[in-house]
C-alpha cells in the first residue's frame, strides 16, 4: 500500500501526518485519504478535483506532473508527499 505524507501544516488539519492507502496513481490514493480524512478534499483539490495551485506533490521524490487528472502511478510500498505552500510576511 502507498503512504502519503503530509507536511505539519496539512498535518495539523488532518490530525495526522502519514496515512497508508490504496490506490494505484495520485488520484486513487488521495481519494482513500479523503474517504477517511474528508476535510483535506477543500486543502488540497480545486472545484474541478485538480491540484491547487499552491500545492505540490511529489511520488517518491519526483514531481507529479499532471497536477489535473492526478495520473501520476504510485506503486505498493511507494511515498505520495504532499505539501501547501504557506504565504505572508
Amino acid at each position: 500500500m502507498p503512504t502519503i505524507t503530509l507536511t505539519s501544516h496539512l498535518s495539523a488539519q488532518a490530525g495526522g501526518g502519514t496515512f497508508e492507502v490504496s490506490g494505484a496513481n495520485v488520484r486513487e490514493a488521495l481519494e482513500a485519504l479523503f474517504a477517511i480524512k474528508p476535510a483535506l478534499r477543500s486543502y488540497l483539490l480545486d472545484d474541478h478535483g485538480a491540484l491547487r495551485h499552491h500545492v505540490a506533490a511529489f511520488v517518491n521524490g519526483k514531481v507529479v506532473r499532471d497536477k489535473a487528472s492526478l495520473s501520476d502511478p504510485v506503486e505498493p510500498g511507494g511515498e505520495l508527499f504532499v505539501l501547501q505552500a504557506l504565504s505572508g510576511g
